[in-house]
């Protein structure tokens, strides 16, 4: 290859690992934007949700694997929202623990609360699905083992399904342990980005995946799109997008509020993102066919995009290698700006849009957590920190999954549940 096409591929490269980021974070904040001016400027407070004709009654899925240690304050939570008729089916999937005994003490006393207890482990999907079809009520909201659920968050929940199209429902999850570094960055990570990237992924007409601590569905959605399935690593994306195939919606609910933990080791982050990123790997496989086929044109947009993200995560690890060789003298002879560790005009821009895009989305989220500008201070390290946690995920991921040979049942893995 001649040198001036090295130069070129080189500069198009560094082009495309600060391109990339910054055309989303706008893409993201127009959505955003929108959301905000078309729904939530009209929203009532979260804690004070507008009254409709009929509240249909609800039945809170509560998925249990060794969750002996938090059981009994997620339930008695569950059991204690605001609304007219629920109940609360909480399904021990073979616990190791002493899962079962707390679960069945608590439904000596919580009159609301039915358990079902499995045999053996067979994944959160096989739980879920156990749960589905014993529930009484049509509407479902599924919620993790260890999580909060805000008193309110039903009848936001019920709210956004009196429209007829709307077959899931992806609540927002905000952190309740950060009594470390990494559960600090966390907490502006949920803020600044996974709350901007629904609300956009909602008014362009298409999420990538649902919350799996919090999210909710119509019984006949699931039945239509397959249920659960047992063989993913994620259950919460395939079943989003096996829902959308089927031809409904899902949509992003920022007042179904429910309190999580996040793992606060780098083990325990490492292991959840690396799961995260062979889920959507997995997607990229599986559904690669309707895509071709045009079964569902408006999906496109969504999955190319995880695909040009795995791309950019290999390219960035390659600039990294390239920088490294560059500090040490064995890199290019004549400096490429991209490929710099202090890059010239691409990097302070790229730096200011993502200021501008998190502090656009802690006024989002002012609303509905308390002090949140407050974390504003951690963000400035997301970039460093997460992005290239994303990108190292993502390329260790991808032959993971698409060298595995044949179907994977999902199992439970309990995750690091951090310090509180």
């Amino acid at each position: 290859m001649q040198r001036g096409a090295a130069d070129w591929l080189m500069t198009a490269l560094g082009a495309f690992c600060f391109g990339y980021p910054f055309v989303m974070a706008w893409y993201w904040m127009v959505g955003g934007l929108l959301f905000y001016l078309t729904r939530q400027l009209r929203m009532a407070p979260p804690d004070q949700p507008e009254p409709i004709d009929h509240w249909p009654p609800i039945s809170i899925l509560v998925p249990c694997f060794n969750e002996g240690d938090n059981a009994e304050e997620t339930l008695e939570t569950a059991a204690a929202v605001d609304y007219p008729e629920f109940e609360v089916i909480a399904i021990n999937d073979g616990s190791r623990d002493n899962t079962a005994e707390v679960l069945d003490r608590l439904a000596l006393r919580i009159p609301k609360l039915r358990v079902v207890h499995l045999a053996s482990n067979q994944g959160k999907a096989t739980a879920l699905n156990t749960g589905a079809l014993l529930a009484k009520h049509e509407l479902l909201t599924c919620i993790d083992g260890d999580a909060l659920l805000d008193p309110q968050a039903l009848r936001w929940i019920a709210r956004a399904f009196r429209r007829g199209d709307v077959g899931g429902l992806a609540g927002n999850a905000r952190i309740r342990n950060r009594t470390t570094l990494l559960g600090r960055l966390q907490v502006g990570e949920f803020a600044s980005i996974i709350g901007l990237i629904r609300r956009a992924q909602t008014m362009y007409g298409r999420l990538f995946t649902v919350s799996g601590v919090i999210c909710a569905f119509r019984k006949r959605t699931l039945e239509e799109a397959g249920w659960w399935s047992p063989h993913t690593i994620t259950d919460d994306i395939d079943v989003t997008w096996r829902v959308q195939l089927a031809g409904w919606r899902v949509v992003y609910e920022p007042n179904a509020i429910v309190w999580i933990l996040m793992p606060e080791t780098l083990r325990g982050l490492w292991r959840q993102r690396l799961r995260w990123a062979e889920g959507g790997v997995q997607m990229m496989q599986a559904f690669f066919r309707p895509m071709i086929t045009g079964r569902m044109p408006s999906l496109l947009p969504t999955y190319l995009n995880f695909l040009v993200s795995i791309v950019w995560s290999y390219v960035v690890l390659f600039a990294l290698v390239v920088g490294l060789l560059w500090a040490v003298g064995l890199g290019p002879p004549r400096p490429i700006p991209e490929f710099r560790f202090v890059p010239d005009w691409w990097g302070l821009t790229l730096t200011l849009t993502y200021l501008a895009q998190a502090l656009f989305s802690h006024f989002l989220d002012a609303r509905y957590e308390r002090g949140i500008l407050q974390s504003m201070f951690w963000v400035i390290w997301y970039p460093l920190a997460f992005w290239m946690l994303s990108a190292t995920t993502a390329t260790v991921a991808t032959p993971r999954v698409l060298l595995r040979p044949g179907t994977v049942r999902g199992t439970w893995v309990s995750p690091d549940r951090g310090l509180r």
